[in-house]
């Protein structure tokens, strides 16, 4: 409680737009974290749990910006993060013009959240991008690491929602900067799940029982979180409910090819990366957990 009674000591309340695989689990734990939390979400029944936490619904994004002077994000992408803030009954068409500041925790690209972040600077609206990794079991505990871009000032007044959400919070430089960092995060993400599914599947041609990988090399160089927690979700095919999309992967991957493209620089094992779950998406598995790029591999016979 402590967290939530320095929070209002400075007179705000806490909104929250995007109730999805992990928005809803990020808002319910700054409600039952003693919070005052306003939620506005397009799909309704996502209000439920939210709404016996103790939070209220919003209306609109704008209803939740007449309401709270600092307002967290958590959509799909920057078209969904433009239509909440710019579009009708947007948090920018909220009738009071008192300042307010943006806690953004959608993936963009770097360029996108720079230029969101200069348009509602025109509003009155201060912008903090801070992406976020971990997935919906650490929103639950609040156990992600975020990664953040804003001034100092920004940062220190939100710290109390970010003392609750995260593990591990770091403010990596000025607005943009937490997603060039989550684009990093990202790459070493789909690199790793990819590399990951291609040793499963020589696991098993190799004969080997993939269970006994993790604990096999736990603690060498080839050891990580990934090998510990994902691989055995790829060798038992775990995979409902999804706890990330592919096509969310691969639409972050697309940020990285951008920017890599804009430095020209070459990154062939990334590129490879990136194919391969293009492929698997183009395939009809979009919407499939993301470490089940596992079964792109599993076409030989007996695999």
């Amino acid at each position: 409680m402590h967290h939530a009674q320095t929070f209002e000591a400075h007179g705000n309340r806490v909104g929250f737009i995007g109730l999805g695989l992990l928005g809803l689990p990020m808002a319910l734990r700054l409600a039952t974290h003693g919070f005052a939390v306003v939620g506005w979400n397009r799909e309704a029944e996502r209000y439920d749990a939210l709404a016996a936490a103790g939070a209220s619904r919003a209306q609109s994004p704008a209803d939740v910006a007449e309401q709270c002077d600092i307002i967290c994000l958590c959509v799909l992408d920057h078209v969904a993060v433009d239509a909440v803030v710019f579009g009708p009954q947007g948090v920018a068409e909220a009738h009071s013009r008192r300042p307010r500041l943006v806690l953004d925790f959608s993936t963009l690209a770097p360029e996108q959240s720079r230029d969101i972040a200069k348009r509602a600077h025109a509003y009155g609206i201060e912008w903090i991008d801070a992406p976020v990794s971990g997935g919906p079991a650490a929103a639950e505990t609040g156990g992600l690491t975020i990664m953040a871009g804003g001034s100092t000032d920004a940062l220190d007044r939100v710290q109390p929602i970010l003392a609750v959400l995260a593990a591990r919070s770091t403010r990596v430089g000025d607005v943009g900067s937490g997603q060039a960092m989550k684009a990093i995060n990202q790459a070493l993400v789909g690199g790793t799940f990819v590399l990951l599914a291609e040793a499963l599947a020589l696991t098993r041609e190799l004969g080997l029982n993939p269970a006994l990988v993790p604990t096999s090399l736990a603690g060498g160089m080839a050891d990580s979180q990934a090998l510990q927690r994902a691989w055995p979700r790829m060798a038992s095919e775990d995979f409902v409910p999804p706890t990330g999309r592919a096509a969310q992967l691969l639409k972050d991957l697309g940020h990285v090819e951008s920017i890599r493209h804009g430095i020209q620089l070459n990154l062939p094992v990334l590129e490879a990366a990136t194919a391969q779950y293009a492929s698997f998406v183009q395939s009809g598995h979009g919407d499939d957990e993301t470490v089940s790029i596992a079964r792109l591999y599993a076409t030989r016979p007996g695999v």
